[in-house]
């Protein structure tokens, strides 16, 4: 989705764009790498080929957060790109120093749609992606089944199970828990109604490099909590009031509760998050790819 996304955004800007899954020589002016250790062997082998064309590597969170610290491939491909992309300012000062310099921060945006109403008869909670461990996708469902019975909080799921494992784990915790929903994987605009839809948004994952998920949740207005890891704060902020432990379900459920019942509260998200909106608007994103590909390209401003 993100390769899509930004392919669109580069042909608005009047550029000719073709995503693959590999290099295998094609000719073209500008590499634009998503994955340092996974896209390598392209990466380098464009380097081969065209040593003086330019090379853009955007980071995700595994790069970030778990490979380029082993990985002698993923950080020979930074060495041979000129620009890095990272989604998040946190991401860059997990770099090597002499990296830093040729990095810059391009935030995801999405654009806002019409709101949606919320229902008024429970407390709308969405959480929204494929299910995955790295993403610790039943944690909201377990937070949940500690509510005091007075609560009007219900979660809904929405996303693919990839593994048969998880897709049985979230139907077993539908057949247990009341307040659980799994939608199962829906298209992108019924998730985003959803997302609209919902008081609260909750990304529980334990790595991300910037999650997009974030970005289409503050532009419709729905206020996040979320797991407290680099890839959270760095979009966020270290002064944002909805951050939870990895993996605490009790601290999780305390603070949807919390949100649910103390309006001061719930309007202090909603506030933080409104102050962040215009950070992930798509004219500001056009512009930080226009402005990449124009200097790459030796064009002044």
């Amino acid at each position: 989705m993100t390769a899509l996304r930004w392919a669109g955004i580069l042909k608005s800007l009047g550029n000719k764009v073709n995503i693959a899954s590999d290099y295998h020589g094609e000719r073209c002016d500008l590499l634009l790498a998503l994955h340092a250790r996974r896209s390598a062997a392209a990466i380098l082998g464009f380097r081969r080929a065209y040593p003086e064309k330019p090379i853009v590597v955007a980071l995700t969170g595994t790069d970030v957060y778990r490979d380029l610290p082993r990985s002698r491939m993923a950080q020979r491909a930074l060495e041979a790109a000129d620009r890095i992309v990272a989604l998040q300012p946190l991401a860059v000062t997990e770099l090597a120093p002499d990296l830093r310099g040729k990095c810059c921060v391009i935030y995801q945006s999405d654009q806002p749609s019409g709101r949606e109403r919320r229902t008024p008869k429970s407390f709308d909670v969405c959480v929204a992606g494929h299910l995955r461990s790295v993403k610790d996708p039943l944690r909201t469902a377990y937070a949940v089944r500690l509510l005091p019975e007075h609560s009007r909080i219900r979660v809904l799921q929405a996303g693919e199970g990839m593994l048969p494992s998880m897709e049985q784990r979230a139907l077993a915790e539908q057949t247990r828990n009341p307040r659980y929903h799994w939608m199962g994987p829906l298209t992108r605009a019924r998730t985003l109604r959803l997302i609209a839809r919902s008081h609260i948004l909750v990304l529980s994952s334990r790595m991300e490099g910037g999650a997009n998920v974030i970005s289409e949740a503050i532009v419709r207005g729905t206020p996040v909590i979320a797991s407290r890891i680099p890839g959270s704060v760095g979009l966020l902020g270290t002064d944002y009031p909805g951050y939870f432990p990895f993996g605490d379900s009790a601290v999780l459920a305390s603070l949807l509760l919390r949100a649910e019942t103390d309006s001061e509260f719930y309007k202090n998200l909603r506030q933080h998050c409104a102050r962040l909106a215009p950070r992930f608007r798509p004219a500001a994103e056009r512009r930080s790819w226009r402005d990449l590909v124009r200097e790459l390209a030796g064009i002044k401003p």
